[in-house]
């Protein structure tokens, strides 16, 4: 049997999942076979009710090298812009549209297709040991799979500028600097941290976790009234549902909130 490129764990009692792209032996650079498997994941993962948090991790010592270069040597290979709307787009539309948050643990190498999948998540955190770079440049290709998107939003444009056009390695060290990633972790204790954030997501409010994490996407491209008006929107539906009685109540009975994500 073929091995599993994309593995996935539920701690149900936690109620998180561990996403885990399987190739190390090739940095985790992504097939066909693979994306398809990590876009099933993911959406198998969003009809999970069990699971309200999620971390996406690389096997080895690579979090994800990008496209699979030898792949795109095949005589079936797609052309390259139907492979990016049809293979990448989807996953990170995916990731962008999911309910719940996404916490990268970026272990090692993060390049091309695998820096866009790492700024794709709602929470990054590096090991002292990551390396981010879009390497798009050093193969004649343009950045995709929304880096030119995410980066000026995360880092600027003048920084965006210099990773995208000098395609230059960034260190875990300058990656929380530039704020691509949250903090930096010895690679001995990424794991546990991510699963630690993650296990913190999933105690939370489902519902006001996803609202949120709607808000956030959608205050890239509002102005600041819009933002006003949505943010009062989004609080009305979260004001109606049960978990915030129960946070209320828990708050006055001074105990920890038991919520249910209704």
């Amino acid at each position: 049997m073929a091995e599993e490129t994309v593995l996935v764990e539920v701690d149900a009692e936690a109620a998180f999942a561990t996403v885990t792209l399987n190739r190390p032996d090739a940095l985790n650079s992504l097939t066909v076979p693979m994306k398809q498997a990590l876009l099933a994941a993911f959406r198998r993962l969003e009809r999970d009710t069990s699971v309200r948090a999620m971390v996406l991790a690389g096997a080895g010592r690579a979090f994800c090298a990008g496209q699979d270069l030898r792949e795109r040597l095949e005589p079936d290979a797609a052309p390259l812009g139907v492979e990016v709307r049809e293979r990448y787009n989807p996953i990170i539309r995916a990731m962008r549209a999911l309910p719940k948050p996404i916490v990268g643990a970026i272990n090692g190498v993060a390049a091309g297709a695998g820096a866009s999948l790492a700024l794709a998540c709602d929470i990054r955190i590096a090991s002292d040991a990551a390396t981010f770079s879009l390497a798009f440049g050093r193969v004649g290709l343009v950045p995709d799979s929304g880096a030119t998107w995410f980066l000026p939003r995360i880092v600027g444009a003048a920084r965006a500028a210099e990773l995208a056009l000098l395609n230059d390695p960034v260190s875990a060290a300058d990656a929380v600097c530039f704020g691509l990633v949250g903090r930096v972790v010895p690679v001995a204790e990424l794991a546990t941290e991510a699963r630690s954030i993650a296990a913190r997501l999933a105690a939370g409010a489902p519902l006001a976790i996803a609202l949120t994490k709607r808000a956030l996407n959608a205050a890239w491209d509002r102005d600041l009234d819009a933002a006003l008006e949505y943010e009062a929107h989004l609080q009305d539906m979260a004001g109606r549902t049960k978990d915030h009685a129960e946070g209320m109540a828990a708050f006055m009975e001074k105990r920890p909130p038991r919520f249910t994500g209704e």
